[in-house]
C-alpha cells in the first residue's frame, strides 16, 4: 500500500541520503553477468549519437550504480535517452522513452523526449514579459504562446559534457544574451548522478548565473512509462501528487492567475488514483488540455531537505517512482498529444497516452503573474534547484 504524504514525507527527508547513498563503491560489474548483458543489449548504440552540430561533437554517456541501474544521457540537449531500473521480477526495465540516434532527436516531430528545457520550461503567455520596466519579446512556438525556451531551446543545443565518475555527469551550456529573446548571458550547469543502495535514484542538480537580470525555469522533460517504454497505456498507473491546489488554465493552456483547490475535481490526486480514472470527466480544464497538462502547487515541505512531490506505481512492473524536489510546482502531462508518429528505441511507438511527464518547476507564465513565485535571476545570484527521481519495487 502507498502511504499517505503526511506520514511519508518525514520518512523521505530522514532516509534520502541513506537509501540513495553514493554509488562509487560498486558498479554493475558487481551484479550477475546475465543482468549486465541484459542492460548492455537494451542500451542504444553509442555510435549513433556521435555527430557534429554547431561546431560541437555530440556523444552518449553511460552512468551506472552498484545495483546495475543504468542511465544513458546524450550531450545533445543534456537529455535522458534511457533509464533502466529493476522491476518486481528483477528484470531491468527501460522506463524512459527515447530514440536510438541523435539524428532522430533532431528531425522527428517530438523533440522534447528526455531533454533539459529552458531558458524557461513551460509556457509564457503571448511570448512576452516585462522585466525592470523593459518588455522582452520571445518566439511564439505553441499557438499564441512561448513554450520550453522557443524555437531552439536548451534541448536543441549541444552541451559540454564532463563525466566525473561512473555515476556522475556534468553538462554546461552558455546561453547568449538575446538568445530566443531572453536578456543576459546565462551560464547553466546540469549534473546527473545515478545513486543506488536500497533504491535507485536519478538526481538532477540545476545551476545558473547571469550577467543581466533575466528569467529562468529549468526542468527535465523525460517521458516515463514504468511498465517499460512502448508497453502500452499509462492510464492504469497509480499517481499521487502532494498538492491541495493547482493553477487552472485558459484555452491556450496559460494559467488564469488563479490558484484553486483540487478538491472535488479530476485533479485531486492526493490519494493514489489511476491516471485514467477520471480522464473522460466532463471538466472544462481537461477539455482545454485534451487531458492532463497542468501545474500543481506543491504543499509546503514540513521537514528539511527535498519535498516529496509525487509518486507513481507501474501497474504491471511494480516499479514505484517518487519525485522529490525543492521547486514549488510540478507539471503533470499525461501524453495527450502523443499519436504514434515517433519511432522509439527497439521499434516501439509513442502511442496515445503511453507515457507521462512529471516536470518539477516554477509555475507557467510566472513572469506575467506577480502573485506566482518569482523566476527572476539577477547578477550576483545563483539559480540552484534539485530534483530526484527515486525508484523501488512494490510486489
Amino acid at each position: 500500500m502507498i502511504r499517505s504524504f503526511a506520514s511519508f514525507a518525514c520518512v523521505v527527508a530522514a532516509c534520502m541520503l541513506a537509501s540513495c547513498g553514493n554509488s562509487n563503491n560498486g558498479t554493475a560489474a558487481d551484479k550477475p553477468a546475465d543482468t549486465a548483458a541484459a542492460v548492455a543489449s537494451a542500451l542504444p548504440d553509442a555510435k549513433n549519437f556521435t555527430d557534429s552540430l554547431d561546431g560541437k561533437t555530440t556523444g552518449l554517456f553511460i552512468l551506472k550504480n552498484r545495483n546495475g541501474a543504468t542511465a544513458a544521457i546524450t550531450s545533445y540537449g543534456a537529455r535522458v535517452v534511457s533509464l533502466l531500473v529493476p522491476g518486481k521480477n528483477g528484470e531491468m526495465t527501460d522506463v524512459a522513452l527515447g530514440y536510438d540516434s541523435v539524428g532522430k532527436y533532431i528531425h522527428q516531430p517530438e523533440t522534447y523526449f528526455g531533454a533539459i528545457v529552458g531558458r524557461y520550461g513551460n509556457r509564457i503567455g503571448k511570448g512576452k514579459f516585462k522585466l525592470e520596466g523593459k518588455e522582452y519579446k520571445l518566439a511564439t512556438n505553441n499557438g499564441p504562446n512561448h513554450l520550453h525556451g522557443g524555437l531552439k531551446g536548451f534541448g536543441a543545443h549541444v552541451w559540454d559534457a564532463k563525466k566525473v565518475n561512473d555515476s556522475t555527469l556534468e553538462l554546461t551550456y552558455l546561453s547568449q544574451d538575446q538568445e530566443e529573446g531572453y536578456p543576459g548571458n546565462l551560464q547553466s550547469k546540469v549534473t546527473y548522478t545515478l545513486l543506488g543502495d536500497s533504491t535507485n535514484c536519478l538526481k538532477i542538480e540545476y545551476e545558473a548565473t547571469t550577467d543581466k537580470a533575466t528569467v529562468v525555469n529549468l526542468t527535465n522533460h523525460t517521458y516515463f512509462n514504468l511498465n517499460g517504454q512502448g508497453s502500452g497505456t499509462i492510464n492504469n498507473h497509480l499517481l499521487q501528487v502532494n498538492a491541495d491546489k493547482y493553477t487552472p488554465v485558459d484555452s491556450t493552456l496559460i494559467p488564469t492567475g488563479k490558484i484553486e483547490s483540487v478538491a472535488g475535481t479530476p485533479f485531486d490526486f492526493r490519494q493514489p488514483t489511476a491516471i485514467g480514472a477520471r480522464i473522460d470527466s466532463p471538466n472544462q480544464q481537461l477539455k482545454f488540455g485534451t487531458g492532463y497538462d497542468h501545474n500543481f502547487v506543491l504543499n509546503p515541505n514540513k521537514g528539511s531537505g527535498l519535498n516529496l512531490a509525487a509518486t507513481v506505481l507501474g501497474d504491471q512492473s511494480g516499479i514505484f517512482m517518487e519525485v522529490l524536489t525543492n521547486q514549488p510546482g510540478i507539471q503533470f502531462y499525461g501524453g495527450n498529444f502523443m499519436n504514434g508518429s515517433n519511432p522509439l528505441k527497439g521499434g516501439k511507438k509513442d502511442d496515445h497516452r503511453t507515457a507521462f511527464c512529471l516536470e518539477t518547476q516554477h509555475f507557467p507564465d510566472s513572469p506575467n503573474e506577480p502573485s506566482f513565485p518569482s523566476t527572476e535571476l539577477k547578477p550576483g545570484q545563483q539559480y540552484k534547484t534539485t530534483t530526484v527521481y527515486r525508484f523501488s519495487v512494490k510486489k
